[in-house]
Formats: structure tokens, C-alpha cells, sequence
């Protein structure tokens, strides 16, 4: 099912839910704010909020100003407020209870700030054409890690969407995931305006990085924490010249991010005892080959999984289940998870590699009846299998779209999706135990032999969201090494104000949060949930450096050059973080705008290569924007989404790759090209 009938579901939702939508997200992209050289001392921030630029709370973000001291591997915890977070336009805050678990911010953090007047090109930073401008000696945005004294690469953009230039937020995000665990100073130095005159310092960080305060002034204690960050900075090579503003923040741990899915899938695999998840058939259709060439049987039924979710059988709307000590714990009955397989005509000749795979947007299990899906069984011996991505499944629609109505709600999506992930490590041991689907007549030949190989590994195919999350599902799966990202991504909080899909959303959100500088503080909230079940969370995880009790991982990602639903940047910083490399050439000279495409993404070796890749195929489609708006409208052509699934060619170099680990140039050592799907 294409993402863009999924999202004609989504619309009618909305619009029940929300009323009439907010501004048209193109009208809300065209305003260009005035510049500015300075801004008034500000009065005092509301108690708690971080007092350091100004009066909007949680302003400059991620910042560990927002934690407190705890038992955790970071020693922090998040310590938000409800009288700091963003309201809605009924007055609520977001409560922050679900993200005061955290023991720190987001692997893919964004970070904000705002600084009236600022042109971007006249101060030069980088941005998304140019990343490795970020690492000049002179850039006047630095981040560093204060543990190795590493810069880091990033780009730097203004938030597109503003509509009020009082509003407007900077936008910074890392070109590669921040390492778990570590700590991070960030500076900015020599802004200037769009006359080139450099920005006036914000009044009270002017006063914190001046002299020393006495004790009993109310900015003492922020100082003395402002001054271990510019001393980390100096250390770096940054001095108080020409800066601007400087804070520090941390990065969630692996436990913090991946410690409760880790938690659940133990507990889990434990009651199996090395068996087989329980299951039941529910239909068998066989198909003639007039019927399918591709596909002779599908099977569909459902398996049980421990319920952690606090509702009986954990329904859209419930959240996880937890212990007096906050951890996840079993609800006490068990979800029953609906499965559906696709057996291929060949399997009957030879038993067929089993294989999960995952949907798309807000979408089911039966697009593993779609047709790109089907052939690739069929050419290549594969038995699919899939699951819904509960939390983000057709079914989930209406809950999602009331979380863009109140945000103190988000922990309903993700966890519910972090419970898909023990679904989905469930699925795949029914695929590949003795006890388990092999040995139902379902998935026999009419003489008793199993349609599925049990000495193959098992693997993963996804696409869309089905690669958002299945990076999730491959780094904590103990049974999967080899996984396909099809149309790859991640970390939706630069994903959905770039993405078409997001339109719907994008009217509720703006009937409810309309201010646009709160979307993007809600946005870098989103995240750090959000990591807990996509692959954003999981993309240090997903080569050498594997999760307890996983594999090490091999991944192939396939992008589509201009997608017009999944970012083609996301695809690059994942690819960054995972230590992937690239096919080149990767598109044909001119297509790609920036300075240095694929920057700081090493070139494939030639001949076969046993690890990860990132492969661009392009299907003619622009370029898309080079700002956080989607690539809506004639001048960006038609979306290449669909294509490179439904091509022969990249179907050979999955299937080598999911069946061998290597990756294979199918392109005759040139761009990979891919016609429109029908």
C-alpha cells in the first residue's frame, strides 16, 4: 500500500479529530523574517527555565541545565517541569513524566536557539550543502566533545516554517549521531546580520561570562556551570572572543535509550525456553500460478507475546506497563499479534530463506502482499513475513493524530511501537525453531517437508517506516545480522517538517501548538522518545558494536535520490553513524547541490564488500529543498519513492546481500538508476 493512500485515511482522521486545519504549510513557509542587530534585556524567566539567552524556556536546547543528579550511567536525569514545557491553545503544558526517565537527550539531538536578526550566510555557517564547512577553524557554530576533544560536523539552518521573525528558531543538527554517554559544549561566536554587522551577546550571558558573581546572587549558580563549559570550550580552541552563547548538554546512555526494550525482550525470550512463541494458522490461500506467479501460498494467524503494555492486550492508547521501580514489567495476559507470510512458488523446490518484514507509514501487514514484495520472494527464494508496527499501524491513526493535539501524550505512540519490537524478535523465533512455523502442514509440501530453510539465517526487509523502525527491530533482534533499509531514514524530528506525509499532521499541529518555535521545541521532545523505538536510537548499535544479546549487523541502504517522504539527509547521517559506505558514483555529476555530496561517507571498495552500504538510486526526480520543508509541488517532480523496491536490479543486490552479507555493484560501476514505478 503506497504511503500516500495511507495518508488519505490519516487526512479524514484529522480533520475529525482537529476541526478545521491550521495554515496551509506552504503558506506557512513563505514568510521571510526581518532582521534584527539586537534584542532588550529580557525580564526574568519563568522559575526553573534556563535564564542564560532570554525568556523562552527550554531556549538554547538540549541543555543539562534541565538535569539533575542520579543513579544512572550518565549520572543525570532529565528534570523538566510542566511549567517549562510548550502549552497547547487549551492552556496545557506537556507533561513531562515520560521524558524525566531519561538519563539524558537524544543521539540526534537538534539544537535550538534563538537569535533575533541572524543571516546564516553572512555569518557563515554551514549549512546542509556545505557540512564540512562545520569543522573549520573559524566556524562560528562549534560543538565538541569534551571527552575527546573532537569537533563535530552538523548543519545550521533557520527554521523555514516561521511565520513571525520574533519566532524564528536556529536550527543546528549533527551530521553524524552524538555518542552515547558523552558530553558536548556548544558555542556561538561572530553572528552577524543580514547588513554583515556582528549580533549583540544576549544582556545576561554577557553578565554570567564577565566577572564573578557573589553567592548570593540568583545567577551565581548558573555561572558557576556556564564556566566548567568555557573552559571545555578554550580547551578546544574557543575563546570568549566575539561569543555569542554557550551551553552543554549530554547524551543519553545505551541503557537510558535501549535499556527497556532490552528488558522486555529478555524477560520475554526467557518464558520461551527455547521454544517456539506460541501461534495459530487462521487461513491458508493457495494461489495458481495464473493467479500469482510469484507466490503460491499465504498464510496468515497470530502469536502470543507478553503483554507490557497496561491495558489487557495493549491496545492503541496504552502505555507501558511499570514496576515500583519504573521498569516495564508483563501486564499479565498476552498480545495477540497477527502475522501474515508470503510463500514463494519456488520454496516448493527449495526450502525458502525466511525473512520479517516491515510496513510502511501507518500502514499493515498486508503490504507484504505488495508487489515488489512478491517478486522478491518469488526471483530470489524468500519467505516474508509480517507483523503490525503497533504504535505506528493503520490501526494506531487516530490515537497518533490526538497526540498532535496534546504532547504530553507522545509516550502512547512509543510505546506502543517498543512493544512491536518484542513482536517482531517473537515473529522471527516462530520463523526459525523446529517447533515453530516449519512445523505446521501450513508451511509443508504435500509430503511433509517445510517450505522454510531452518539452517538460513534469519533476516529483515523494510521500507519506508519499515526502515525508520526495522534498524530498531535489527539492533535488538538476537537472530537477525544481515537487514535491508529500503528508502532509509531516521530521527523524525528533522524527518517530518521535510516530508510530504506530514501535511495532515502539520494542521492539527497547527490548530494546537501554532506558534512555530514551540513545534520545534516540540520536535527535540519528540526525540529522545522517539529513540527508544526507532532507528535513531539504535544506528551506533547496527555494525561492530552490538546491543546485548544481539549480533553483530550488517545493513544495506537503499535511498531514493529526491524522495519526497523520507529525507534523503536522514539516510546520509544514518549511514555517517553506522560506519556505512557508499556506492560511487553515487548519482550523476550536477544532480546533487552540495559542495561535496555524500560528504564524510567513505566510497565502496570495488568488488564485493562484507559490510554496510548506502546505495542512491535516482529515478530523474530533483533535488529536493535545502530547507525543513517538504519537496511539495511541480518543481520537484514526480516522488521516487516506489522505485527502487520495485526494480529488478536493486532487488538482485538486496537479496546477495540479505542471503550472503555482501554487497555487490549491480550498476556497472556506474550511478544507479531506477524507472518510475507504475
Amino acid at each position: 500500500m503506497r504511503l500516500q493512500r495511507a495518508f488519505s485515511i490519516f487526512t479524514v482522521a484529522a480533520s475529525m479529530i482537529a476541526g478545521s486545519a491550521g495554515p496551509a504549510i506552504a503558506a506557512a513557509t513563505s514568510a521571510t523574517p526581518t532582521p534584527a542587530t539586537s534584542h532588550p534585556t529580557a525580564p526574568p524567566p519563568t522559575r526553573g527555565c534556563d535564564p542564560i539567552a532570554g525568556t523562552e524556556c527550554l531556549l538554547p536546547f538540549p541543555n543539562d541545565w534541565y538535569t539533575t543528579s542520579a543513579h544512572t550511567p550518565t549520572g543525570l536525569r532529565l528534570a523538566l517541569t510542566d511549567e517549562m514545557t510548550p502549552k497547547n491553545a487549551a492552556g496545557k503544558a506537556i507533561d513531562p513524566a515520560a521524558w524525566n526517565i531519561s538519563d539524558g537527550f537524544s543521539p540526534g539531538s537538534m539544537l535550538l536557539a534563538q537569535v533575533p536578526g541572524l543571516d546564516l550566510a553572512k555569518t557563515g555557517a554551514a549549512p546542509v550543502t556545505d557540512v564540512g564547512r562545520s569543522l573549520k577553524r573559524d566556524a562560528p557554530i562549534v560543538i565538541v566533545d569534551t571527552r575527546t576533544g573532537e569537533r563535530w560536523p552538523y548543519w545550521a539552518e533557520l527554521d523555514a516554517n516561521a511565520t513571525d521573525p520574533a519566532r524564528q528558531a536556529l536550527i543546528v543538527r549533527p551530521a553524524k549521531n552524538f555518542l552515547e554517554g558523552h558530553h558536548y559544549a556548544v558555542a556561538l561566536r561572530d553572528l552577524k546580520d543580514s547588513s554583515g554587522a556582528r549580533i549583540a551577546a544576549p544582556a545576561t550571558f554577557t553578565r554570567l561570562a564577565g566577572a564573578k558573581l557573589g553567592r548570593r546572587d540568583p545567577l551565581a549558580a548558573r555561572q558557576d556551570a556556564l564556566r566548567g563549559t568555557l573552559k571545555d570550550l578554550g580547551r578546544a580552541g574557543v575563546g570568549g572572543k566575539g561569543l555569542y552563547l554557550a551551553w552543554d548538554f549530554t547524551v543519553a546512555s545505551e541503557q537510558g535509550i535501549a535499556g527497556q526494550v532490552l528488558d522486555m525482550r529478555d524477560d520475554a525470550l526467557r518464558g520461551l525456553h527455547g521454544r517456539s512463541p506460541k501461534f495459530t494458522v487462521t487461513s491458508i490461500t493457495d494461489f495458481t500460478p495464473e493467479q500469482d506467479a510469484n507466490i503460491a501460498r499465504e498464510v496468515k494467524g497470530e502469536f502470543l507475546v507478553p503483554n507490557y503494555l497496561d491495558l489487557p492486550g495493549g491496545p492503541p492508547g496504552s502505555k507501558l506497563n511499570r514496576d515500583a521501580h519504573g521498569d516495564p514489567a508483563r501486564f499479565g495476559d498476552d498480545v495477540h499479534a497477527q502475522f501474515q507470510c508470503e510463500i514463494p512458488r519456488a520454496a516448493f523446490s527449495k526450502p525458502a530463506r525466511p525473512s520479517l518484514y516491515g510496513h510502511g507509514l501507518l500502514g499493515s501487514m498486508s503490504e507484504v502482499r505488495a508487489s515488489n514484495v512478491r517478486a522478491m520472494a518469488g526471483e530470489h527464494d524468500f519467505t516474508f513475513c509480517a507483523t503490525a508496527w503497533i504504535g505506528m499501524a493503520s490501526e494506531d491513526i487516530a490515537n497518533v493524530t490526538g497526540v498532535f493535539r496534546d504532547y504530553s501524550r507522545f509516550d502512547t505512540v512509543v510505546d506502543r511501537l517498543q512493544q512491536s519490537l518484542v513482536n517482531f524478535v517473537f515473529l522471527g523465533r516462530t520463523m526459525i525453531t523446529k517447533d515453530g512455523l516449519a512445523s505446521d502442514k501450513a508451511f509443508q509440501d504435500g509430503k511433509g517437508r517445510s517450505l522454510i530453510d531452518s539452517r538460513a539465517d534469519l533476516v529483515y526487509d523494510g521500507n519506508s517506516q519499515g526502515a525508520i523502525a526495522g534498524g530498531a527491530a535489527v539492533a535488538v533482534s538476537p537472530d537477525v545480522r544481515f537487514g535491508v533499509l529500503g528508502v532509509a531514514g531516521m530521527n523524525y524530528s528533522t524527518l517530518l517538517n521535510r516530508s510530504v506525509d506530514f501535511a495532515p499532521f502539520q494542521g492539527v499541529m497547527d490548530a494546537n501548538y501554532p506558534d512555530k518555535l514551540d513545534q520545534q521545541l516540540c520536535f527535540a521532545l519528540q526525540q529522545i522518545l522517539w529513540d527508544r523505538a526507532e532507528t535513531n536510537g539504535y544506528a551506533q548499535h547496527l555494525g561492530d558494536d552490538p546491543l546485548p544479546g544481539s549480533p553483530r549487523h550488517r545493513i544495506l541502504t537503499h535511498v531514493a535520490f529526491g524522495d519526497h517522504q523520507v529525507a534523503n539527509v536522514t539516510a546520509e547521517v544514518e549511514a555517517r553513524t553506522m560506519g556505512a559506505r557508499i556506492h560511487q558514483p553515487a548519482i550523476a555529476q550536477g544532480r546533487n547541490p552540495d559542495v561535496f555530496p555524500y560528504w564524510g561517507i567513505k566510497a565502496l571498495p570495488h568488488g564485493p564488500y562484507a559490510g554496510s552500504a548506502m546505495v542512491v538510486w535516482d529515478s530523474g526526480t530533483p533535488a529536493p529543498p535545502v530547507t525543513n520543508t517538504p519537496p511539495a509541488g511541480e518543481q520537484y517532480g514526480v516522488d521516487p519513492h516506489e522505485d527502487p523496491r520495485a526494480d529488478a536490479t536493486a532487488r538482485a543486490q538486496k537479496a546477495r546481500f540479505l542471503k550472503d552479507g555482501v554487497v555487490v555493484d549491480v550498476c556497472g560501476g556506474r550511478p544507479c538508476t531506477a524507472p518510475h514505478a507504475e
